[in-house]
């Protein structure tokens, strides 16, 4: 079976309002491997690592862990006016800016932080409820980005 390398990078960052009385937890998950693990994301950060593939079907999970009420701040009349959430964005493989195919090949799990049943959901780069975005590709990695771009 061949064996391919590739870098993934990209940039995470959180809304992190003063009122925030805690920060989220984010891990990136290949294989039940724990690639990026940090338990307080603050301000912004670049995260890249190298994944060494077998040809096939691949999927990198996304997780955001730690988000509780206290971090929605609603008003009066039921409307949100501070969050705190994750945002992944610049998502690269080998140098090559994603954009949109990033987020069209990726499926966000979640079950709007306990209060409904667990949905599978679109995701835009914003991950405002505790939960997994897994992103879907293949290798041989430049096959897959002919197919998809």
């Amino acid at each position: 079976m061949n064996m391919e390398t590739i870098t993934v990078k990209f940039d995470l960052s959180t809304s992190n309002y003063a009122a925030s009385p805690d920060a989220l937890s984010f891990s990136a998950v290949y294989q039940n491997q724990v690639l990026v693990n940090i338990d307080s994301v603050e301000g912004k950060q670049t995260i890249q690592f190298d994944l060494e593939l077998e040809d096939g079907d691949q999927e990198l999970q996304f997780i955001m862990k730690n988000k509780t009420e206290e971090h929605t701040q609603v008003d009066d009349n039921g409307n949100i006016v501070a969050d705190l959430f994750l945002t992944i964005n610049n998502m690269q493989i080998d140098n090559i800016d994603l954009d949109f195919n990033f987020y069209d090949n990726c499926v966000y799990h979640h079950d709007c932080n306990g209060t409904q049943d667990p949905i599978e959901d679109s995701f835009y780069g914003t991950m405002g409820c505790n939960g997994t975005v897994i992103f879907k590709f293949s290798v041989p990695f430049y096959i897959w980005l002919l197919e998809n771009f």
